[in-house]
């Protein structure tokens, strides 16, 4: 694998972010849901490295993650053409705090809508789910889909307390499927004080076999479980994973491998909002075949989200 040479340079493919987020360009979003209990922990402990090389005071704790994006769309956008990015998925971040039993952000699809409007439709909108409001969620993703164009849906299945295969959540797949939209989920451990055990990927077995015809994404590699991601995607026709939430740089070799080889085409790339100069940079000095890299910067968005 050590001895593959490539010869894409980056902006040689037009590459497509398959899961930004809303906070990488927007800083009051940013402050608010470092407002929640989660985010504020998940200081203290995940991000308790950064916050202390960058020397934040309590209150600028928010800066951790918003440093890595940009002050607004218009500079994100021109970040996207240096670098070639053609499209970047933004969702709604619908995370529900089991400690404070509330949203930690509530963003409407109006709002959406008017970023992706602003982007120039840069930005592909993504929507949420509620499972503890379905009736009110079905209607908005539908609203989403049928009159701003949205592409899919994203939802995390582990802040609410679900796992993927809960009954909760059909509503939420047939609600997909009947639009022709894949449905993305975080699968793997939750970074969050949450929870991790409903992230396991293998709870996305009766859900790809119940449901053959739905387009399953299984974001964030599913970390600890890597292999246990890695054969959902593989074995599954209907599902597929995208790699955001780490730097490239520190996959898992078992998934630079699978992307080589057996998983080249049911994997996307995606930032997490981690900086998208750095993890297309990272990403291009991976040892993956030219035509792999292609595929998973690029050719296999196209296809799985029909742009």
């Amino acid at each position: 694998m050590s001895e593959i040479k490539s010869e894409l340079k980056m902006g040689d493919v037009k590459a497509i972010d398959t899961m930004n987020r809303v906070h990488y360009y927007d800083v009051e979003i940013t402050k608010e849901i470092f407002k929640s209990y989660e985010y504020q922990v998940m200081a203290a402990t995940i991000f308790k490295g950064v916050v202390k090389r960058m020397g934040l005071k309590p209150g600028e704790e928010w800066r951790c993650i918003q440093d890595l994006g940009k002050p607004s769309i218009k500079e994100m956008v021109a970040e996207m053409d240096e670098i070639g990015v053609e499209y970047t998925f933004v969702d709604p971040l619908m995370l529900w705090s089991g400690h404070e039993h509330r949203l930690i952000l509530d963003l409407s699809i109006e709002k959406m809508a008017k970023m992706i409007e602003e982007s120039k439709g840069r930005i592909v909108g993504m929507a949420g789910y509620n499972p503890f409001h379905i009736k009110e969620s079905l209607e908005t993703i539908d609203k989403a889909v049928r009159q701003y164009g949205f592409k899919g849906v994203w939802f995390h299945p582990i802040s609410f307390g679900l796992a993927p295969n809960d009954k909760k959540n059909y509503p939420l797949y047939t609600k997909c499927l009947d639009l022709g939209v894949p449905v993305c989920m975080q699968v793997g451990h939750s970074a969050e004080p949450m929870p991790s055990a409903p992230g396991h990927p293998m709870f996305i077995d009766e859900v790809a076999l119940d449901l053959p015809d739905l387009v399953i994404v299984l974001t964030h590699t599913g970390w600890p479980w890597v292999d246990e991601w890695i054969s959902m995607v593989w074995g599954h026709p209907n599902v597929y994973g995208n790699i955001g939430a780490y730097y490239p740089s520190g996959l898992d070799k078992s998934i630079v491998d699978f992307m080589n080889t057996r998983g080249r085409d049911k994997v996307f790339w995606a930032t997490n909002g981690f900086g998208m100069t750095r993890c297309l940079t990272e990403f291009y000095e991976l040892p993956l075949r030219d035509d792999n890299k292609r595929r998973v910067l690029r050719d296999n968005a196209v296809k799985v989200f029909k742009l």
